[in-house]
């Protein structure tokens, strides 16, 4: 399936959604699913602590607030091997995460945003001339999100485009793809599915790169432990190449919003 191709067919499913579910509602969005970023933000006066536990000790916190309804602002950091007796390997630098929403989803259209996030997942590679994340950030994207009221709950279709500027040393400058759904079953537990289609991942030097096969297929159990505190378990590249990895990856992601 080619890019125009993906993009119709994003197009089909919304008009599927809102034929099932009818009227939309004014429930807003997730800020994120499992990795991708939807077009909801951070109200005005609120912030959100998230912590991430990865793979081999690896751990990334980030801190986000709302500046308006309409914008927030964030810095994330992290490190790998942080839990164990291996050496300690902190990120290059702290990552930038800003987020605009252009337009307020209605109950006829999707809301849309812009934004920059330099946050890759899992360990820095610069052991050569990659110097990239295990997976890649989203950089700079675009990404709309849809919203109705089913008799389960609320339910959000997400989907935008990206393009990362910095991570760009293996050669692949192309524009990314992606796009989600995420299911409320009751107000305490949400299932969340998305696909990264990691277009502009190539493996030219680093074996362990590029273990996905045919992108990044995450699933995640988001649960809403008390009011403000997500406790989420990823399930993340389920479409692992097992010519290199025999397994998915397994995150625990905790996520506190307060108010100030």
């Amino acid at each position: 399936m080619n890019k125009s191709q993906t993009i119709q067919a994003l197009t089909v499913s919304l008009f599927i959604l809102s034929t099932i579910f009818g009227q939309g509602t004014s429930y807003p969005p997730p800020t994120t699913l499992v990795t991708i970023p939807t077009a909801g933000t951070l109200v005005r006066g609120s912030f959100a602590m998230e912590m991430r536990i990865q793979k081999g000790g690896g751990m990334s916190t980030a801190l986000q607030a709302g500046i308006t309804d309409r914008f927030q602002f964030g810095l994330s950091y992290g490190a790998s091997n942080l839990i164990g007796d291996d050496s300690l390997r902190w990120y290059p630098r702290p990552e930038a995460n800003l987020k605009y929403r252009l337009i307020d989803e209605t109950t006829s259209m999707p809301g849309v945003a812009i934004g920059i996030n330099t946050q890759g997942f899992g360990g820095y590679n610069d052991a050569d001339s990659l110097k990239r994340y295990d997976t890649k950030a989203y950089g700079f994207y675009t990404s709309a999100s849809k919203n109705w009221q089913t008799p389960l709950g609320n339910a959000g279709l997400h989907a935008g485009m990206s393009y990362n500027f910095l991570e760009i040393a293996d050669g692949d400058e192309d524009p990314n793809i992606f796009f989600g759904l995420d299911l409320e079953f009751n107000p305490e537990l949400s299932v969340l599915i998305e696909w990264n289609a990691a277009l502009n991942e190539n493996d030219m030097q680093s074996k362990n790169l590029a273990i996905n096969n045919g992108g990044y297929l995450n699933a995640a159990v988001r649960w809403t432990f008390v009011d403000h505190l997500h406790i989420e378990l990823d399930f993340n590249n389920l479409l692992f190449d097992d010519d290199k990895v025999d397994y998915f990856n397994r995150e625990l992601k905790i996520t506190y919003i307060e108010y100030f």
